[in-house]
């Protein structure tokens, strides 16, 4: 906690910190902590409010589900069928074979492989690794 804090919410401390203080001045204090107080309350209420509001909805979006005759893993399934990607995969263009025998496919599209890198180092070209 602050030192602030600290003063505030103790008595003793509070009553040496404000001793100085005019009753006029005490009285503007006591009107903003009233203000505040009365702020939070207001926020409070209307958090609750919301709250119960939401809860209330959920119970009718239950009823309905459960007049209806649905589960929520019908959403859930609903929703892994909806989230497949349909698009197409790009064409491999090139294809290279390295002294292992294994196989080394790309598109042409983005950062170019470093077994094709360095078989292009080694004086190769690009073109003779296209798929004709």
């Amino acid at each position: 906690m602050s030192e602030f804090t600290d003063i505030l919410t103790h008595g003793r401390r509070l009553q040496g910190a404000v001793k100085e203080l005019s009753i006029e001045e005490l009285e503007t204090v006591v009107e903003k902590l009233t203000n505040i107080v009365e702020k939070r309350k207001e926020k409070m209420l209307e958090e609750e409010k919301a709250k119960k509001e939401k809860l209330e909805k959920l119970a009718a979006i239950k009823k309905q589900m459960e007049d209806a005759g649905l589960e929520i893993e019908d959403f859930k399934a609903l929703n892994t069928e909806a989230t497949k990607k349909t698009g197409k995969k790009r064409p491999v263009k090139y294809k290279l074979v390295d002294e292992n025998g294994e196989e080394h496919l790309w598109t042409g599209i983005g950062r170019m492989p470093r077994v094709y890198k360095d078989a292009l180092d080694g004086g190769k070209t690009l073109d003779s690794f296209a798929i004709k």
